[in-house]
């Protein structure tokens, strides 16, 4: 009778240990490199087919508002695998980045070089739970040391990244990593297990077999670029050769597979091509944090779990995927919350609180996008120009094409989400950035200014934009670094203050000087210029309702200038203004804020004060 009761007690331990390993599914993840929101037949791009993705999307879930977390390939990647904001991990560019420049108003934030050792990675978390794990293709997460097989993924293959576009494993090498990743699938029966395919399509340079690129320039609709939809066209068998392995070998009701983008497709020009893609109706592409640059087109299926065809309008981003399978295959989760765990949008169909979704870019990118932070909550979106501070507000629900910013009309909303953003920074150690002292006005103008490139509308085809881009592609190529101009900043954080009312606002929301409404109150910096001469000034200037109007002048030296203030709607709604001339010497230099006349209750917030050399 005891050894009847060991036994039922044994074979009920091993059934729930057997159903317990049943639940936990096999993970695919498929990403492609720097595909658009709208590059896919099931996202809207009638020229582009897409029959094996467009099938996967019809038998589970797609994303309408999917997010990378953020607008170039290694700080998105690094958030996907570790489930930890790029801000957090100190990667927030490509590795290794952009080069400072003279044409970069602010020195770019330094960077880790890799994954951080303390960030755990999804790999790490489920070979700890007993699944087989495989990385295929593009890592750019670090070298030696820092490698896959470093970072708790048994095998790599990273495949050939440029074989040429006639190669049988595909223009970009696609078709040889899914056959990678098929051997890997065959090979892992009986056991639940992760691979990771990061494909290196459609990245440029573009390559693709030149009759496909006929064909595909010969079809009908017209197409953008026929080479990049011949390409988006090969990224598609390659997913459809993974997929069919899952069904060979049995597995596909057991995997959870998902796929998306790393970021925005490319819309501009860059190396010897014209611009790959657009992604209208959405502002920009990669490397602009607009919506065109960090929208994914995420798709996710899990048979029996996933209701197929479903269409999920929540944003989301793909942070969230480390906590969701984590969650699936009982594994220690993020060790931060940066993102959260999608089962229950997913699996039981509720609508998840609402929460705000942060970017960090503190740095300049070679298809144009510059220093930047941004916040999403519900239909709103604000984004902080960190060159200037200047903060811009759109309402996604009725502009998803960021046309219309609406931040003057909004000043309450506004001053509460960059509050919130500047909060979210110094909670995760966000570094904060430096003037280039070697900037050049006429450099970042050629840049930046003579076209903005975040503005720029598709023409019917790729090559008719070309000759448009020709000379802001050779201005953003520059790699000159002596300006002929130096630039200082002047932050309220590091303000003297003399008087009895104003202070600097620490709490986390807050970085100003604040408190200003006794006109006897005065602030003051003493700094280095780099170079004598006439400098433009430009305030970084807050101010409330019916508050306006009071006086203040600047005194540097000998040299002395005055503005009146100008309401902004509210004292947290900081609007950049150029204010006049001081004239500096070079070295040691103090400048003093007085106020000469208070209009009303209070002077005026002030967050910066920026000091640009003209001569």
């Amino acid at each position: 009778m005891i050894l009847v009761r060991w036994l039922v007690v044994w074979v009920g331990v091993w059934w729930v240990g057997v159903a317990a390993a049943g639940q936990r599914p096999n993970v695919v993840i498929l990403l492609a490199d720097d595909l658009g929101i709208q590059d896919l037949g099931c996202f809207g791009r009638r020229e582009h087919r897409t029959p094996h993705l467009d099938r996967l999307a019809a038998e589970g879930a797609r994303f309408t508002q999917a997010y990378a977390a953020a607008s170039v390939c290694s700080p998105s990647r690094a958030a996907l695998l570790t489930g930890l904001s790029p801000a957090r991990l100190r990667i927030t560019t490509f590795l290794n980045g952009r080069s400072d420049r003279a044409s970069h108003r602010l020195l770019g934030a330094p960077i880790e070089r890799g994954l951080p050792a303390g960030a755990t990675t999804l790999a790490e978390a489920l070979r700890a739970r007993g699944y087989r794990t495989a990385a295929v293709g593009k890592w750019h997460l670090g070298g030696a040391g820092n490698l896959p097989t470093d970072r708790g993924f048994a095998e790599y293959t990273p495949g050939r990244s440029d074989p040429g576009p006639e190669s049988p494993l595909g223009g970009k090498g696609e078709l040889g990593q899914a056959d990678a990743a098929v051997d890997f699938i065959r090979r892992s029966k009986g056991q639940p297990f992760l691979l990771y395919v990061a494909f290196d399509t459609p990245h440029i340079p573009l390559a693709a077999p030149a009759g496909a690129v006929a064909a595909r320039a010969a079809g009908s609709p017209t197409v953008f670029h026929p080479a990049y939809a011949a390409m988006v066209e090969s990224l598609d068998a390659a997913c459809g050769r993974i997929l069919k392995a899952l069904d060979e070998a049995g597995v596909a009701g057991d995997t959870l597979v998902a796929f998306a983008s790393d970021n925005g497709g490319l819309h501009v020009s860059e190396l010897s091509e014209s611009p790959p893609t657009h992604n209208s109706p959405f502002r920009a592409g990669k490397g602009h944090l607009y919506e065109g640059g960090i929208r994914t087109p995420l798709v996710v299926r899990y048979p029996g779990r996933i209701t197929a065809g479903r269409t999920i309008p929540e944003p989301v981003v793909l942070g969230d995927l480390m906590p969701t399978i984590c969650a699936l295959a009982g594994a220690s989760g993020p060790t931060a919350a940066d993102f959260q765990d999608l089962s229950p949008l997913l699996f039981e169909g509720k609508v998840l609180s609402a929460r705000p979704i942060f970017w960090h870019q503190p740095h300049y990118m070679n298809q144009g996008g510059r220093p930047a932070g941004a916040v999403r909550e519900g239909d709103w979106k604000l984004l902080e120009h960190y060159e200037d501070g200047r903060l811009e507000l759109f309402r996604l629900s009725d502009d998803p094409g960021e046309t219309r910013d609406l931040a003057a009309a909004e000043p309450d909303r506004v001053a509460a989400m960059r509050g919130r953003l500047e909060a979210w920074r110094r909670s995760v150690g966000a570094e904060p950035l430096r003037p280039n002292p070697d900037f050049d006005r006429a450099a970042w103008d050629r840049c930046h200014a003579v076209l903005d490139v975040s503005r720029l509308a598709p023409l019917p085809t790729s090559e008719a934009m070309r000759p448009l881009l020709a000379d802001w592609r050779r201005a953003m190529d520059d790699p000159s670094r002596a300006g002929v101009h130096s630039l200082v900043f002047l932050e309220a954080r590091d303000a003297k203050v003399s008087g009895e009312k104003l202070l600097y606002e620490k709490p986390p929301h807050k970085d100003t000087l604040g408190y200003w409404v006794n006109p006897a109150d005065t602030a003051s910096w003493t700094f280095t210029a780099p170079r004598a001469g006439r400098h433009r000034v430009t305030v970084l200037q807050g101010c409330g309702r019916g508050q306006g109007g009071s006086v203040v002048a600047l005194e540097c030296g000998d040299s002395r200038l005055e503005f009146t203030v100008e309401e902004t709607g509210h004292f947290q709604r900081f609007v950049p203004r150029e204010v006049g001339l001081l004239t500096l010497a070079a070295g040691t230099n103090t400048l003093r804020v007085i106020p000469v006349r208070k209009a009303h209750a209070a002077v005026m917030d002030l967050r910066r004060v920026m000091l640009e050399r003209m001569d």
